[in-house]
C-alpha cells in the first residue's frame, strides 16, 4: 500500500477517516495486516506528509498507535504524553495537524492499567511528575463510585473508570481551549472523538 497523498487526504473525511482507524485494529486483533513497503513510504513521504488521522495517546510502550490500528508510515500524527491530557503545546500541535496538515480526525485515546491514571490515583508525588499528575485529578475526583469503594490504584475497575472519564475530560478540554479546532468541528471537517484500548485484548473502544 502507498502512503497517502494530498489527493488521497482530500479523499478522507471525518467518518471515514474513523473506519478506517476501526478496520485497522480489528485487523490488529485478527493478526491480519496490510502488506506495505515501508521503506517505499519512507521515499513516498520524504517530500511531504498527508496524515489523515491524529492521536492524542499515552506514552506507554504497550500502545503503538500504527500497530495498533494497522497503519503505515505517514497516515497518523501521534501526540503522546502519560495520561494523554492536553496543555498548550499539545493543542497547538492539534492545531497544527488538523487546520495545517490536513487531519480529519482527532482521536484521544485512552487505555486500561494506566500507569498514569494509578498515580493520580495515589496522589503521588515525584519531582515534575507531580505537576503532571495533577493535570489528571479532575478526572479522579469526579469519578463517581460507591462510598465504601476503595480509590486508589489497588480498584482497577476504578482506575480504568477515571481513564475512562479522563478521556472525555479531554475531549470536552481540546473543545473548549481551542477555538481553531472547535470551529473545525463546528464545520464539519475533523471530528474528535474519545476511546479506550484494553491492553489485554488490543480492542479500541470508543466512548460516548
Amino acid at each position: 500500500m502507498k502512503a497517502h497523498t494530498a489527493e488521497t487526504q482530500a479523499t478522507m473525511n471525518p467518518q471515514k477517516s474513523l473506519t478506517f482507524l476501526l478496520e485497522g485494529n480489528q485487523r490488529f486483533q485478527n493478526n491480519i495486516r496490510i502488506n506495505r513497503n515501508l521503506i517505499e513510504q519512507v521515499n513516498d513521504t520524504s517530500s511531504g506528509q498527508f496524515p489523515f488521522a491524529t492521536i492524542l495517546s499515552c506514552i506507554d510502550s504497550r500502545i503503538p498507535t500504527e500497530i495498533i490500528f494497522d497503519q503505515g508510515i505517514g497516515d497518523l500524527f501521534n501526540a503522546r504524553i502519560a495520561g494523554n491530557f492536553i496543555n498548550e503545546d499539545i493543542l497547538g500541535s492539534l492545531e497544527f495537524a488538523c487546520k495545517l496538515a490536513g487531519s480529519k480526525l482527532i482521536m484521544v485515546l485512552g487505555h486500561t492499567s494506566c500507569g498514569a491514571i494509578k498515580g493520580a490515583c495515589d496522589n503521588a508525588k515525584l519531582g515534575n511528575l507531580t505537576q503532571m499528575l495533577d493535570k489528571i485529578k479532575p478526572a479522579v475526583e469526579s469519578t463517581k463510585t460507591e462510598a465504601d469503594a476503595i480509590r486508589n490504584s489497588s480498584n482497577l475497575t476504578f482506575v480504568n473508570e477515571v481513564a475512562r472519564k479522563n478521556v472525555k475530560l479531554t475531549v470536552e478540554g481540546i473543545k473548549a481551549k481551542s477555538p481553531v479546532l472547535n470551529q473545525m468541528l463546528h464545520d464539519n471537517e475533523i471530528d474528535i472523538v474519545g476511546a479506550m484500548y484494553d491492553v489485554e485484548s488490543g480492542l479500541v473502544e470508543l466512548i460516548n
